[in-house]
């Protein structure tokens, strides 16, 4: 609690990980097409957004921070965070050749963050992050 948190735009797909959990976690993310605006919406809802909840709203203001950032550098490789990495024990849902739009996923994650969670987003606006 008390060491100083490093986000990192890979923390936001956490829920989509379903290394060992295939048989659970992978069949229900399964039953979504992350490539269907809908679908998507659902995934994001249901999945990334409420596995983060576990963050408080400070956390959640830092990460959203950064993926405004990412989102707004056109360099920025979004597909790489749908890469699994075995030797780490991360098995994504959907890997990048399965994902049309990496970037406008992240887009409607930062979208959707800020209609769920707009009052915990706010009350961290209204606070000095250097006092965190």
């Amino acid at each position: 609690m008390d060491m100083p948190y490093l986000p990192n735009i890979s923390h936001i797909l956490g829920a989509l990980s379903i290394y060992d959990l295939e048989d659970t976690a992978g069949e229900a993310l399964w039953k979504y097409d992350p490539n269907n605006e809908k679908d998507r919406e659902t995934i994001i809802i249901l999945f990334v957004l409420k596995d983060l909840m576990y963050l408080s709203y400070r956390h959640r203001s830092v990460l959203m921070s950064i993926l405004k950032d990412a989102l707004d550098s056109p360099g920025f490789d979004f597909a790489k965070e749908f890469e699994s990495d075995y030797d780490e024990h991360i098995t994504m849902a959907w890997d990048e050749t399965e994902i049309a739009d990496p970037r406008g996923f992240f887009a409607d994650i930062y979208r959707l963050a800020n209609e769920v969670w707009k009052d915990d987003l706010q009350k961290a606006s209204l606070e000095d992050p250097s006092t965190w």
